[in-house]
């Protein structure tokens, strides 16, 4: 039997996140430490999660407020945080929350969406609102620097991929069970520019029983241009455009589009 499973509601969505490889090692870590390193004023990370990046950049010393719908995710971030023992509490906010509708007392120098969480935003509506609310919460002349992926056309609408595909192959857990995950792509929604995403894991237990855990969600995509138009409506002109993590330009064959955006206006 499956479990479907959502990303606030279900704690083994924070028990599985920092055991998959493609997340665990994910090559963003460093740019974004660079990005904090250079950066003036508190930091705020929305779709933080389980602190993979927030914990790092919390780690060298620099504040930073992280935001997530998930309290699961949270509460593993801040076991993370605790593990540290030398992070100060005052520098270091974690707050339950949405990320198109936000408030905090206080100004941020840099805000950062990592890892394509910009992505879950499905609609025009709901990506203006986050991009007003960041705007907001900048300085001026803040950064918003946030990632999504190239959209590869060959795949983006292309029937195989309704068919299951291996994410990653079996690796063994700390405890011993075992666990592996495919994914696909469930419906296309052209006209909208969304994709029903499936990320499915099986968990194969000490006694050997599979459990098989779907994660289901919608993920938009964009294009280069919309999300320049997206930024240049709230308040942003588009300062650098990445094509991956080591900062080379974006090419045709780039797996991201990484924008560094300056806030130029108050919305």
């Amino acid at each position: 039997m499956d479990l479907r499973v959502s990303y606030v509601d279900n704690p083994i969505m924070a028990e599985l996140y920092d055991l998959v490889p493609a997340y665990r090692d994910r090559p963003d870590k460093d740019f974004y430490l660079r990005c904090a390193a250079a950066s003036n004023g508190r930091i705020l990370e929305l779709g933080c999660g389980t602190g993979r990046v927030l914990v790092p950049i919390a780690e060298r010393g620099y504040p930073i407020t992280g935001l997530d719908m998930s309290e699961h995710m949270l509460a593993k971030c801040r076991r993370k945080l605790e593990a540290l023992g030398k992070v100060r509490t005052d520098q270091v906010q974690l707050v339950q929350g949405n990320m198109a509708n936000f408030r905090f007392n206080h100004k941020f120098g840099l805000a950062i969406i990592t890892f394509h969480a910009f992505q879950h935003l499905i609609t025009a509506e709901q990506q203006m609102a986050c991009l007003n609310c960041v705007n907001r919460h900048l300085e001026m002349t803040g950064k918003l620097i946030f990632d999504v992926f190239f959209v590869d056309f060959k795949r983006i609408n292309n029937p195989l991929f309704s068919e299951e595909m291996e994410f990653f192959g079996e690796s063994e857990l700390p405890d011993g069970r075992r666990l592996t995950a495919n994914y696909r792509i469930a419906g296309f929604h052209t006209a909208v520019q969304y994709n029903d995403i499936e990320m499915i894991y099986y968990l194969t237990n000490l006694d050997g029983n599979v459990e098989r855990i779907v994660h289901a969600f919608p993920m938009r995509y964009f294009f280069r241009y919309e999300v320049e138009h997206l930024l240049e409506r709230c308040g942003f002109r588009v300062v650098d455009l990445y094509g991956n993590f080591d900062e080379s330009p974006l090419m045709n064959d780039s797996p991201e589009m990484i924008f560094i955006a300056e806030k130029f206006k108050e919305v």
